[in-house]
């Protein structure tokens, strides 16, 4: 389904948002105050308009509380950002989402009430980190600090056997969401799903029990 958004900042993470999800075909208001960034993602957004989002008149103008999510890029300018995400909420978006720069500004951002605040860098030092580690790790979502999604690729010990023989949950705390094979995906497999060698995994636990499930299973 087609879904409106605004990105604003259109630096290297609000350009890539932006881009992606306008390819995904979806409805993408495109906002920055240069005027070079506005002009390159003009073919990458359904509108790019140059604007001062600090200003809650310009984005009553932009019909900003048309906009269900909000993505709120802005760089180096925290100031801009946190005033830019307390006009929002006050406008009464529904989910404005924040790149924040610090844990200062992640801080600010918080008791300001945005609903997401993201550390580009950080989420993805974190899945590099864990991907250098193991060679059975595919990727890896932190979803707070003590849970995380993890895609794991199936050795010997698990292939072969049916979830239900392997009874990950009971012993270890996990869930597999998915099994991906091949260009195929499995969404919440049946208890009576065969794993495959070279099966990939799609857990979701407790990260100590994703690591023990890693250590003891791969």
């Amino acid at each position: 389904m087609k879904k409106q958004f605004a990105v604003i900042g259109l630096g290297r993470f609000g350009g890539s948002v932006c881009k992606e999800l306008y390819s995904m075909g979806h409805e993408v208001l495109a906002i920055d105050t240069n005027e070079d960034k506005v002009n390159e993602f003009a073919n990458y957004s359904t509108h790019a308009v140059i604007a001062n989002v600090t200003d809650e008149n310009t984005l009553i103008s932009l019909g900003i509380r048309n906009f269900e999510h909000v993505i709120v890029a802005i760089g180096d300018n925290i100031q801009a950002s946190i005033l830019c995400t307390l006009l929002l909420k006050e406008l009464n978006v529904s989910q404005v989402w924040v790149k924040a720069q610090n844990n200062y500004h992640h801080k600010v951002l918080e008791k300001i009430g945005a609903d997401r605040i993201i550390h580009p860098e950080h989420d993805m030092g974190v899945r590099i980190a864990h991907y250098l580690v193991s060679e059975k790790i595919i990727d890896y979502i932190e979803l707070s600090p003590d849970y995380s999604i993890m895609e794991l690729i199936a050795s010997n010990k698990v292939a072969n056997r049916t979830i239900f023989e392997l009874d990950i949950r009971a012993k270890y705390g996990c869930t597999i969401l998915g099994i991906k094979r091949g260009e195929e995906v499995i969404i919440t497999p049946l208890p009576d799903e065969i794993i495959l060698d070279k099966d990939i995994l799609i857990l979701i636990g407790h990260n100590n029990d994703l690591k023990r499930f890693e250590d003891e299973s791969l």
